[in-house]
């Protein structure tokens, strides 16, 4: 469920410049700034994801992409699917499958950062907030 018709046929060298980004407030309950996320550039997305401390996403899920979180900066603890809460620190990676739910709390005293890099490229028509139907 990715809404790109663009093939890689017209991939083109770029240069995404992390100064031109925008960081803005997600309802996901986290800040984000897009650093690749292009129709021409399908195949792939990066964001960085930064969670204050105390705070934790909301439940989600991705329609069609699979997502990974490198972890950057802090400590925290996410969840995926059916998987038991999981502590993370900086150089763990967490693979997120399509469909699967997912969230994740900042369990330190700095914000949590990290790069979430999805394939194909996220596109908000495939996220689905599901947070309302999860027990606390």
């Amino acid at each position: 469920m990715n809404d790109d018709t663009t093939t890689l046929a017209s991939f083109e060298p770029v240069i995404h410049r992390a100064a031109a980004a925008v960081e803005y407030r997600s309802e996901e309950r986290c800040f984000i700034t897009e650093l690749a996320n292009h129709a021409n550039d399908p195949a792939l997305s990066i964001a960085r994801a930064r969670v204050s401390p105390g705070e934790t996403t909301r439940w989600h899920r991705l329609h069609g992409i699979a997502e990974r979180y490198l972890i950057v900066a802090g400590r925290g603890t996410v969840e995926v699917g059916e998987l038991a809460p999981t502590s993370v620190v900086p150089g763990d990676v967490v693979v997120i499958p399509p469909g699967l739910r997912q969230r994740i709390r900042d369990d330190g005293d700095e914000d949590l950062l990290f790069l979430a890099m999805c394939t194909p490229r996220f596109v908000w028509s495939a996220y689905e907030d599901i947070d309302a139907a999860q027990p606390a």
